[in-house]
């Protein structure tokens, strides 16, 4: 099996996911995180394409997003919406409600024809 390595720089950000070793395996004596981040001035967590079923970590992470260690997840960067109803929900994922009602408000002129 394979799995998903996230590099982070040293403000948490993600720059860049490379594909390894299934993170049950150990090389060298060392667990995948710690063995992918030698040598490399990063930090490297792993991250699954299946975060949404597994809950693991949240969120795939993709370049630019960051990881946060508290909550041990990845977060994508702030959608650029122009509302102040922004807001990172349980998930790790961000909402608006001013964005939701627009949406909502054009399905239904859309359904009316």
């Amino acid at each position: 099996m394979m799995a998903h390595y996230a590099y982070l720089n040293e403000n948490n950000i993600v720059v860049a996911v490379t594909v390894g070793k299934d993170e049950t395996e150990l090389i060298d004596g060392l667990d995948t995180e710690t063995y992918y981040a030698q040598g490399t001035s990063y930090i490297v967590k792993r991250t699954s394409y299946n975060a949404d079923a597994n809950g693991f970590r949240f969120n795939y992470a993709g370049i630019g997003y960051t990881y946060d260690p508290i909550s041990d997840a990845f977060i994508a960067p702030m959608p650029n919406c122009g509302h102040d109803d922004l807001l990172l929900n349980d998930l790790k994922r961000w909402e608006c409600a001013a964005c939701d009602a627009i949406a909502e408000r054009l399905d239904s002129i859309q359904n009316q024809s």
